[in-house]
């Protein structure tokens, strides 16, 4: 806002949102208060002051989250940071244990939103700005959980062999009988079993019972009702059996204290899994240099990399990682960047060169120039990138989220149901079958697995994806990505390098080409134009020394002319040529044949006379005719939309076979052409790397910026490519397909184990000869559940990149020089 009318217009724009009562706005100290009441909320209000072009600043906090077990967990987290004030959005990670928060800025603080969440019951902490480092948090709480499991362990096993054994070992249930006695063995398992229950087992009742008692019950209110239950029963089988009626005096030890001891290990190699989960960002954070050689005071001295500040003169030896990016000064070198890029091949680093902090410096020694630092770094932005996809929610995220919230309450009244019809309808004992039947239920149906399937998946694709150099910007985008059906491309700086290039010289008879090209780039070295650049630096690569030209004109609309060494020399096209009596004569001919292939073609007249025909072009990236090639091969159709002219654009479109032209559009055209790629239906990807792509970036249901455009597009894209190359637009479909697919397997298998063995814990097999589950078994079964959805999700390590530069042939665009008459 910047004056009276600024207010007026946001007044205005949040008056008109139902519900608001009351909007005063500040210019001075650029606020606004609002007094409103349902159905307007904070989105629908930040929604009009975006609308009126005026946003709400607003500011974001990560907090590393404690105590969460399953999607439910989840759930109420996320609705307890919801209730904040201010609170704009909350995504709760549930394999990366955090949450992200959007608030209001001025609104709140960091400290009072990590408080709601340990209000619900729930330890939250901010993560430090200066990343601390979560896996020595993680590799604690793993150390933490092998210890409680083995402790369990230890104590649960005598109590399963004493009561398990008879039904393995023959004639062991009355050697105990005849030993120490059934009584002893009783109080002796009761002994075990409360160490184990009260022990490690305590976090299962101080945690779920006061979820169920406020109506919200978790996986732990499960763990605690069903261990309970048999504890309980076993309790009054020991010290009160004459309370329960013949025959159902037995002992149900084992089966609560392995429960225990099967979902503490669950638990432990959950998190053994999703430590490894988070790989990927420790792998970015371990390539970052810990220290550098930092011209001081006259003097190279050592320092910790966070005290590298811009301007500074950096110092890096042979085989050291680059410490900051920066801007080579003196040395050369091959610097190693396939941590950045993806590609093998290491790049050569001279005067003037870019380099990328983390990267590896090879056998020569380099000085740079400081420019980019601490959070600016491009590693630090790609870390960053990544933690923010990893912590997103996907669109099919909706769904789980939606079942999740009522299934753990629709579990325990299934178990209840499940008692009271084997009490009522139950063989003898029913009592007894009706409680395993009962904490089976209860057992079995912990949806941990349903809460891992998606967020586990999510940072392990999209920490893979980054590894390979595709950053998804947008967590969405990795589900939107896979449903595209159209991928529509920017020609210049996408498929092409995006800088003209002298591909041809072809000189008339009597002329030689030295002399043609050293007079030709002589004129052009005067001129700022692309096609004036290219033919110079063909001539320097040759070699050649320019002459200074004299009375240098440029003639708009024709081309150029001046006098070089006493010759006059016209450069332009075929119109220039005829307008100034020029006869072109044979190379008329070649200079079609070289506008079909869609090169420009322009002339050189030397002292009124042709002297050959030079051809220009933007020559196709090595890579593209096989990312072209392996997008067809993935179902889809391409298309090219760009603005230069159509004869050019269809001949490009022919050599890579692209389905689809729009061409000699303007950038708010290409957003049009883009709409009308739509009219099919599916959803439509877009590539681009300039500023004039931006708009057409944010219109397609997914953007993906070329690595080396411009900030602008890299801003307005989802998805970003580090390499200029094209073949990772091929990579990012890829992994998106695998990704998703892997989503889907991980909730097929959640959704089915509790589908199928929910009946089957209940015992609608057992009236048909089949058994009755035991406790003991769907312990395990829920435990593996959980480990099975974490170990599918962690294949995405191991993704191969679907296409790199090697595996594209070889193409080369040389300078093609050849006299007028050759065949």
């Amino acid at each position: 806002m910047n004056c009276a009318s600024c207010v007026g217009r946001v007044e205005r724009a949040l008056q008109a949102v139902p519900g608001v009562e009351d909007a005063s706005v500040n210019l001075a100290s650029e606020s606004a208060q609002v007094d409103f009441h349902a159905p307007a909320d904070l989105t629908t209000i930040l929604g009009a002051l975006e609308a009126a072009g005026y946003p709400a600043a607003t500011e974001e906090v990560t907090l590393d989250v404690q105590g969460m077990n399953c999607a439910s967990c989840v759930g109420r987290v996320e609705r307890a940071l919801l209730a904040g004030q201010g609170v704009v959005s909350a995504s709760v990670n549930l394999a990366a244990e955090t949450a992200t928060v959007r608030y209001v800025a001025g609104s709140t603080t960091p400290e009072a939103i990590a408080a709601l969440a340990t209000a619900a019951g729930y330890a939250a902490t901010l993560r430090d700005a200066a990343r601390p480092e979560p896996e020595d948090r993680k590799a604690e709480e793993i150390r933490h959980l092998a210890r409680r499991t083995s402790f369990a362990a230890i104590l649960a096993l005598p109590v399963f062999v004493l009561e398990m054994g008879a039904h393995v070992v023959p004639g062991m249930h009355h050697l105990i009988a005849q030993t120490i006695g059934l009584q002893t063995s009783h109080l002796l398992q009761f002994v075990l079993t409360t160490i184990v229950l009260f022990g490690p087992g305590l976090q299962f009742y101080t945690k779920g019972f006061p979820a169920l008692l406020r109506g919200a019950p978790d996986m732990n209110s499960l763990v605690a009702l069903g261990t309970a239950a048999a504890y309980g029963y076993s309790l009054v089988a020991t010290f009160a059996p004459g309370l329960l009626p013949a025959g159902t005096a037995n002992v149900y030890y084992e089966a609560a204290a392995v429960i225990v001891v099967l979902i503490l290990l669950g638990r432990f190699l959950e998190a053994r899994a999703k430590g490894r989960t988070g790989e990927a960002i420790r792998k970015l954070v371990g390539l970052q240099a810990r220290t550098a050689r930092v011209e001081r005071d006259g003097r190279v001295i050592e320092l910790p990399v966070d005290q590298i500040v811009v301007g500074d003169i950096v110092h890096v030896r042979p085989g050291e990682k680059i410490p900051v990016d920066g801007a080579v000064l003196t040395g050369r070198s091959y610097v190693d960047e396939s941590m950045i890029t993806g590609e093998p091949v290491p790049v050569e680093k001279a005067e003037g060169a870019a380099v990328v902090g983390g990267t590896v410096n090879g056998s020569g020694a380099l000085t740079f120039r400081a420019e980019k630092v601490g959070a600016d770094t491009m590693l630090a932005q790609i870390i960053q990138m990544v933690e923010q996809a990893q912590g997103a929610k996907l669109p099919i995220q909706g769904l789980v989220d939606r079942i999740t919230l009522w299934f753990v309450p629709a579990v325990i009244s299934v178990a209840v149901v499940t008692v009271l019809v084997w009490l009522l309808f139950g063989p003898d004992p029913a009592l007894s079958l009706a409680l395993v039947a009962g904490v089976s239920v209860l057992i079995i149906a912990c949806p941990c697995a349903m809460g891992l399937a998606t967020p586990t998946s999510i940072m392990v694709g999209t920490g893979r994806a980054a590894e390979m150099g595709v950053l998804f910007r947008k967590g969405d985008a990795l589900q939107m990505l896979q449903e595209a059906t159209v991928v529509a491309l920017d020609k210049t700086g996408t498929l092409t390098e995006g800088r003209p290039e002298l591909t041809d010289l072809i000189v008339a008879d009597g002329m030689t080409e030295d002399t043609v090209l050293r007079l030709v780039a002589a004129v052009e070295a005067t001129s700022e134009h692309p096609i004036a650049t290219a033919i110079t630096r063909a001539a320097e690569t040759r070699g050649l020394t320019l002459p200074s030209p004299e009375g240098f004109d440029s003639i708009t609309g024709y081309g150029v002319q001046a006098t070089v060494e006493g010759h006059r020399v016209l450069i332009g096209a075929d119109r220039l040529m005829a307008r100034e009596g020029v006869e072109i004569g044979g190379l008329a001919e070649r200079g079609a044949e070289l506008a079909a292939e869609g090169k420009t073609p322009l002339y050189a007249a030397i002292d009124g006379r042709i002297a050959a025909v030079i051809a220009v072009t933007d020559p196709i990236k090595p890579g593209t005719p096989a990312a072209i090639r392996a997008l067809h091969d993935l179902g889809l159709k391409v298309a090219m939309i760009t603005g230069d002219n159509a004869a050019t654009a269809r001949v490009i479109a022919a050599q890579l076979g692209i389905d689809h032209v729009v061409a000699e559009v303007l950038p708010e055209g290409k957003v049009t052409a883009l709409e009308s790629l739509r009219e099919g239906g599916g959803k439509l990807a877009f590539v681009g790397d300039g500023i004039n792509d931006a708009p057409a970036l944010a219109a397609a249901d997914v953007g993906i910026a070329i690595g080396t455009g411009t900030d602008i597009a890299i801003e307005a894209a989802d998805v970003v490519l580090i390499s200029g190359d094209l073949t990772g637009v091929v990579n990012a479909f890829d992994i998106s397909k695998r990704t998703m697919r892997n989503i889907r397997q991980n909730l097929f298998w959640a959704f089915g184990y509790n589908t199928l063995l929910i009946p089957v814990a209940a015992g609608v097999l057992y009236p048909f000869g089949g058994p009755l589950m035991s406790p003991v078994l769907a312990a395990g079964a829920m435990a593996l559940s959980s480990v099975f959805v974490l170990s599918n999700a962690l294949r995405l390590r191991w993704v191969k990149p679907a296409r790199t530069l090697r595996d594209a042939p070889e193409e080369t665009h040389a300078l093609t020089l050849s006299p007028a008459n050759a065949d």
